[in-house]
């Protein structure tokens, strides 16, 4: 009987090949927008947990002064290099702390120029940021103790200053002074937080401190752990540790923030998700007013079809058959929808991962559930015209014209 259904269901389709499309449209709209945003979302997610993994496995950032909303308290004493020493010194499980000193700069070569940031630290920032170069080398400790005006450049400053030509040997100028590219550093690209990681100059950071600041202050300290170690437990402890060293009371607020990287990544994570889940629910929306459009359609067949219907039920057909007839066809352009939903939903979102520069992570869990859930909106919608359809009197069916 159902197989009987089926085949009755597809000649109608077939007879009515323009009004059926124009009905599955609307399926096919909220089925591909469903799969197509969670797709996306799940990209976006992916991609944010893939940059702050660009920034060092376990990082915590150590920064003086004291967030608060938006903005930093910036009335607070800077780090000294002892302060990276007890780091790395009194707790056990930290793999590197780096000290970077940053000023933006103008670097010039030849006729380029280009504004750019620089950055003094140690050999261990190159550790904490599991950061290699694709040419050149990195400097080493000896070079960084004893003030080498030495540089490692980033993708972003090698495109700008020197375009197709190695930057390997040469010297870069800058305000006061001059220093020798020693290496190039392999591409990290753009951040989730907007910033192009590789727009970046580094240099030792006694001679940054010597020759650029003219200070010993230190702006930022990044610290690794060990793998398999609970970077929450060691942020405690980085607190304890440096409000020892400031000395600072009880009663006393930090004058410095300790930034673990997971949790920004996880809140992050969330937010994606979040806004995954409402975008999903909106799309969600379509496939109901699809809905509506199959049950409109299929009354304006039942009252089409009310004399067939009744020759039907005269020769013999039951309410059940008559129902399950309707109720069939229903299911069956809910499902086709679903299916060329399923298909548009991937070139969609195929096509907007690469404008949106995210990876494309399909969920097979959502698109199986997207399709079966056009299939009930398929049973939902087409319930009452076919129980319209199966209590027809025969006797007032075959009257109609």
């Amino acid at each position: 009987m159902i197989w009987n259904a089926f085949v009755l269901a597809l000649r109608e389709i077939r007879r009515n090949l323009m009004r059926s499309f124009l009905t599955v449209l609307g399926i096919v709209i909220g089925v591909a927008s469903v799969i197509t945003m969670v797709t996306l979302g799940s990209g976006a997610t992916a991609q944010v947990t893939q940059d702050v993994a660009s920034l060092g496995s376990n990082l915590i950032n150590v920064s003086p002064g004291q967030r608060m909303g938006m903005g930093v308290r910036t009335n607070a004493p800077s780090f000294k290099r002892s302060d990276v020493l007890a780091l790395k010194n009194e707790l056990r499980g930290v793999k590197a702390a780096a000290p970077v000193s940053r000023s933006a700069i103008t670097a010039n070569f030849g006729n380029a120029h280009w504004s750019t940031s620089l950055s003094g630290t140690t050999a261990d920032y190159f550790e904490v940021r599991e950061w290699r170069t694709q040419q050149g080398r990195l400097f080493t400790e000896a070079e960084e103790r004893a003030g080498r005006a030495l540089c490692v450049i980033g993708e972003t400053v090698r495109e700008q200053l020197f375009g197709k030509e190695s930057p390997i040997g040469n010297q870069i100028r800058f305000h006061k002074m001059a220093c020798t590219v020693i290496g190039l550093l392999q591409s990290k690209g753009q951040s989730s937080f907007g910033s192009d990681q590789d727009d970046i100059i580094l240099m030792p950071l006694k001679t940054f401190q010597r020759r650029i600041s003219g200070d010993q202050d230190i702006n930022l300290i990044q610290v690794a752990i060990l793998q398999g170690l609970d970077t929450s437990e060691y942020k405690r402890k980085i607190v304890k540790l440096m409000r020892d060293r400031r000395h600072l009371s009880d009663n006393e607020d930090n004058d410095f923030s300790v930034m673990d990287m997971k949790e920004i990544a996880n809140m992050l994570s969330n937010i994606t998700k979040v806004l995954t889940m409402l975008l999903g629910a909106v799309a969600a929306v379509s496939l109901l007013v699809g809905g509506i459009g199959i049950m409109n359609i299929m009354l304006v067949s039942v009252t089409e079809r009310t004399r067939e219907i009744g020759i039907r039920l005269a020769i013999g057909a039951l309410e059940k058959e008559v129902l399950t007839q309707f109720l069939v066809e229903s299911v069956v352009l809910s499902t086709f929808g679903g299916i060329f939903g399923i298909l548009l939903a991937f070139v969609a979102s195929s096509i907007l991962a690469m404008l949106m520069s995210v990876p494309l992570v399909f969920n097979i869990w959502v698109i199986i559930a997207a399709f079966l859930f056009s299939a009930f909106i398929g049973v939902l919608f087409g319930y009452f015209p076919a129980r319209k359809a199966a209590r027809l009197d025969p006797i007032v069916a075959l009257r109609h014209e």
